[in-house]
């Protein structure tokens, strides 16, 4: 029963994305959504669907092209998206009369507040008033960062954007991503607050909110790994695109927008997929030191995608302090028990799995290079938006492999994490122990 529990819970994620993407695709294609000279066609009505839903980013064609409701339509279900994985499911379990399961309780604080908040229902009233709170205020501060000659669609275009970073979307309504901002520096630091907000998860704020008002005298463990990790994985890549930016695609800025670009690099790389500087012109370095910061993603129960900054610790600070007698890691007087670290390692297996899957049926489908394609793929899989400049020209049958890399990287591995919570018997009786060499 408990197996059952957890699979009825995994079905209704699917079937809340799945039905969002549908819905979104149909309302996309309405004539009065479009404003382009050619008819938009189905396939790119949905990919775009899939992308705004899977809160990715890539697009096939201009975001500019569609008219204000179809900016309407992509911004809620960007919003949608964005918050699904965390609310639906608290919604649909917190309905009136219905009780509470073992599985329900362990997956809603999973990916909300886990030992933090208890009830629920504040965790869900919590997750939405904190957001609308930061969407409200990165829009304010967004308004007046953006140049008055945009007139009367300077407010929509704060919002818009605001909603895209704090959700980690990469949305833009400029048909250049943030190329044409990148020497606004009030802009980007916004742009780069909302994406940071969006990628820590709401278990650190509450923990932040808390220690701050003096309500608990540390901060736990997870939200002291999420905050170093997530720290040494801007600032550490942010040196790196600096150093080797510095002389080409950056070479043109002054020194302090230099800096604050490769800043801006190193922060929109881990799934937020907004493009400051176009990413085909950037060294072979800079894209490949970009390929593992989007597939490690954000932080687990926030909006970010990816396999998320917490697997990643813990996977090297197995490799790098080794495991104990019982196979945990021990750190910051915390154990992190044998089945957590080899759930990290199986969490990363299957997002490679999925990875290299992608690759093979694009290099089937597509006529570009390997560079090109596995940039692509990780793109797609940690749900960030970033590319070389492919996605437009992908056949029909690519931009299937994208969406259904896209969903993967966002509900597949999402819900893939979810553990079953199998029942474990104490056996008198079990089958004899296998020995199997490694390496």
């Amino acid at each position: 029963m408990i197996r059952s529990g957890a699979t009825s819970q995994r079905i209704t994620l699917f079937l809340y994305f799945i039905i969002l993407i549908l819905v979104g695709g149909l309302l996309l294609k309405i004539p009065a959504a479009w404003g382009g000279s050619m008819p938009v066609r189905w396939v790119d009505t949905f990919f775009t669907a899939v992308s705004a839903v899977c809160v990715t980013g890539l697009i096939t064609i201009d975001t500019a092209q569609w008219t204000r409701l179809g900016h309407v339509i992509i911004l809620l279900l960007i919003q949608f998206g964005g918050l699904g994985i965390i609310t639906f499911t608290t919604l649909s379990l917190t309905r009136p009369g219905r009780k509470w399961s073992l599985v329900s309780s362990r997956l809603i604080r999973q990916y909300s507040l886990d030992a933090v908040e208890y009830r629920e229902s504040r965790i869900l009233r919590m997750v939405i008033s904190w957001t609308f709170l930061i969407e409200s205020a990165g829009a304010i501060l967004i308004f007046f960062a953006l140049p008055e000659s945009q007139g009367g669609s300077r407010w929509f275009n704060a919002l818009f954007h605001s909603i895209s970073a704090f959700c980690n979307a990469g949305f833009s309504l400029y048909p250049d991503s943030l190329e044409g901002q990148a020497d606004n520096p009030a802009f980007l630091a916004v742009i780069m607050l909302l994406i940071i907000s969006g990628g820590l998860g709401f278990v650190v704020f509450r923990d932040v909110y808390r220690r701050a008002t003096r309500r608990s005298r540390r901060l736990g463990i997870h939200s002291r790994i999420v905050l170093v990790s997530t720290g040494l994985l801007i600032l550490v890549p942010s040196f790196l695109f600096w150093l080797f930016e510095r002389g080409s695609s950056f070479s043109g800025m002054t020194p302090g927008i230099r800096l604050l670009n490769s800043l801006f690099q190193s922060v929109t790389t881990r799934t937020a997929g907004f493009d400051a500087v176009a990413q085909g012109e950037l060294s072979t370095f800079s894209l490949m030191l970009t390929i593992p910061l989007m597939f490690i993603g954000g932080a687990p129960g926030s909006i970010a995608g990816g396999v998320k900054v917490t697997t990643f610790a813990l996977i090297v600070l197995a490799l790098v302090k080794g495991l104990d007698s019982r196979s945990d890691v021990r750190i910051g007087g915390r154990r992190i028990p044998a089945v957590t670290i080899a759930r990290a390692h199986m969490y990363v297996a299957k997002g490679l799995f999925l990875v290299v899957l992608a690759v093979v049926l694009l290099t089937a489908t597509e006529s570009v290079s390997m560079r090109d394609i596995i940039f692509e793929v990780f793109s797609a899989i940690g749900t960030v938006g970033l590319s070389t400049g492919i996605t437009a020209g992908l056949t029909t049958a690519g931009k299937i492999v994208i969406m259904c890399t896209m969903f993967a990287g966002r509900v597949g591995l999402i819900s893939m994490a979810v553990p079953l919570y199998r029942a474990v018997l104490d056996r008198h009786v079990d089958y004899p122990e296998g020995e199997v060499m490694i390496g």
